[in-house]
């Protein structure tokens, strides 16, 4: 064998194990630096739950002011218009402002999730119903979703220290916006007790998911609270805070001891209880995990409290190959198990970021297999209507030409069909027009539900 074929095979073989350990290069620079109203901070000062939280950035004229000059002037105003019509208001740590390239912040795949653009919006679906999940129509208690027989969703408040454009409870979370004045969860130790009790006549549930909004919103004392009081609870075998700090200000968990605390007390009695506790967080992208965040998750680790991912599969951001990939093996390397990847729910003022179904199906193909089993997501499609979570594949019948999916749901709502609509603009110019005329959508709509009994 030849010198130089030696020499290549070797190169190649090195390429291949640095490409295989790349998921572990986690950024642990000073990165906020570049960012002109933070330049001057130490990693002590910009590390601290407290500075970014005071620091979020809530409006086009503040993010102006940090940026100081670093883009142009248009792209304020492209933000300015693109909020008036967002159905969410503007909420950004620092630490998000510090991870997005504002070199090129129309591409940016963390800008796309948080600050909405005019010049990139598209009209919503005409099959879009707000509240599309009919999670208000499920609640017999105000703020207690209770779908699956034996699990609920507990909405213990409605702010966030963050605030996602594409959120899918923007009927509820945050400040009233020009496009939505919002049904109100506020953080209120009364209405929380009727919760409980609902929870504790309804022997059949063993499963509750507290969320919002965040719960890292909470005070430590309410987490206690509300921790013991399920506990207590004999049929409550499992509960799951629901909290996206660890990606958007991982800081809290770091420097935030009360609040870390109080988690790891309620998850240290659910154990003496043999009952569980664990934390289910929101990562969409591997650039929001950095060495913070490795420290932050690490807290956790090392009490036992198990972490799961949910994340939300989305145009521009993560509905490529390598980017879902890496996020799934860099979730994994610092104990974040890959939960689910949810197919984008059907939200007002965010078309843009939503994918078709077949994107969807493609991806887990490619995902599965690239680490173990137990690390690999579900795809899912919570459908619309309250048919509850669907793996993607098992719909009844999908018309790829004109973007209509029908699924069933035998545990939740046995009998009904349940539908997911792709995008309009990814569809050929025909099928468009076709969506365009209103006796028409009916018609494609029902000939999609036909297939269902024909068996087609």
């Amino acid at each position: 064998m030849s010198i130089d074929l030696v020499s290549e095979q070797r190169g190649a073989a090195e390429a291949t194990s640095v490409d295989t350990i790349s998921h572990r290069d986690l950024r642990d620079d000073d990165f906020w630096r570049r960012i002109p109203a933070y330049s001057e901070l130490s990693s002590r000062e910009f590390n601290d739950h407290r500075f970014q939280s005071r620091n979020a950035i809530t409006s086009p004229e503040k993010l102006r002011q940090v940026l100081d000059g670093s883009v142009p002037e248009s792209f304020f105003a492209d933000v300015e218009a693109g909020q008036k019509l967002s159905t969410m208001s503007i909420r950004v740590s620092p630490y998000i402002v510090s991870l997005i390239d504002w070199s090129e912040p129309y591409e940016d795949s963390l800008r796309r999730q948080f600050l909405p653009l005019a010049s990139s919006a598209l009209p919503d679906h005409p099959e879009l119903e707000f509240d599309a999940l009919h999670e208000q129509e499920d609640s017999s208690v105000t703020g207690l979703t209770h779908r699956y027989t034996d699990r609920a969703l507990f909405l213990a408040l409605d702010t966030c220290p963050v605030y996602c454009r594409f959120c899918t409870r923007s009927y509820s979370v945050g400040l009233d916006t020009d496009k939505v004045d919002k049904v109100h969860f506020g953080a209120q130790a009364e209405r929380w007790e009727e919760v409980f009790q609902y929870l504790s006549n309804h022997q059949e549930i063993e499963d509750v998911v507290i969320s919002g909004g965040d719960v890292a919103n909470l005070r430590a004392d309410h987490i206690e609270l509300i921790g013991n009081r399920l506990l207590e609870i004999d049929n409550i075998r499992r509960m799951r805070f629901a909290t996206k700090t660890p990606a958007i200000l991982p800081q809290k968990l770091v420097t935030d001891d009360p609040w870390v605390d109080a988690l790891i007390r309620v998850a240290r009695r659910g154990r003496a209880l043999h009952k569980e506790v664990a934390l289910h967080t929101h990562f969409n992208h591997p650039v929001e995990i950095t060495a913070i965040t490795r420290t932050a998750v690490a807290r956790l680790t090392e009490q036992g409290i198990a972490v799961r991912n949910q994340s939300v599969l989305q145009r521009g951001v993560n509905d490529s190959v390598a980017t879902m990939q890496l996020l799934v093996k860099r979730l994994s390397f610092i104990n974040v198990q890959p939960y689910y990847v949810f197919v984008h729910d059907m939200v007002r003022g965010v078309e843009d970021l939503r994918t078709t179904l077949q994107a969807a199906l493609d991806l887990e193909k490619s995902v599965r297999g690239v680490t173990a089993g137990f690390n690999t997501p579900t795809f899912v499609l919570d459908t619309m209507g309250g048919g509850g979570k669907r793996d993607v594949y098992s719909y009844e019948h999908y018309d790829r030409e004109r973007g209509i999916a029908v699924y069933t749901s035998p545990a939740v709502r046995p009998g009904n069909q349940f539908l997911f609509f792709d995008p309009i603009d990814t569809l050929t110019a025909e099928a468009q027009r076709y969506w365009q005329d209103s006796s028409m959508r009916t018609e494609m709509i029902n000939v999609a539900i036909a297939a269902v009994g024909s068996g087609v």
